[in-house]
């Protein structure tokens, strides 16, 4: 993954939060769903297109509390596997 790609969310994916802060991704092109915690639907909300994924770890960092020292490789792995399940994308940041 380059630093410099932003991750986004597939359009076609829904977010169904619960009333516990967890939530349901579900993609309807695959059928495939996966349950995602309180950070996890953190992450999700910050997939804009326009931050990269330190970006992001350094916004779940300000968010929550106790949030372990490799928060970055936390988010990172996060990031892969949805991508890798087709729930997420990536577009180029250009350099400002």
């Amino acid at each position: 993954m380059n630093p410099a790609e932003c991750p986004v969310p597939n359009p076609a994916v829904v977010l169904r939060e619960e009333f516990d802060d967890w939530a349901v991704l579900f993609n309807p092109d695959t059928a495939d769903a996966v349950g995602i915690n309180p950070v996890g639907v953190a992450v999700w909300k910050l997939l804009d297109g326009k931050r990269t994924i330190e970006e992001i770890a350094g916004e779940v960092a300000r968010f929550f509390t106790d949030v372990p020292s490799n928060v970055l490789d936390e988010i990172s792995s996060f990031i892969t596997q949805l991508a890798q399940h087709g729930f997420v994308g990536f577009e180029r940041k250009d350099p400002p």
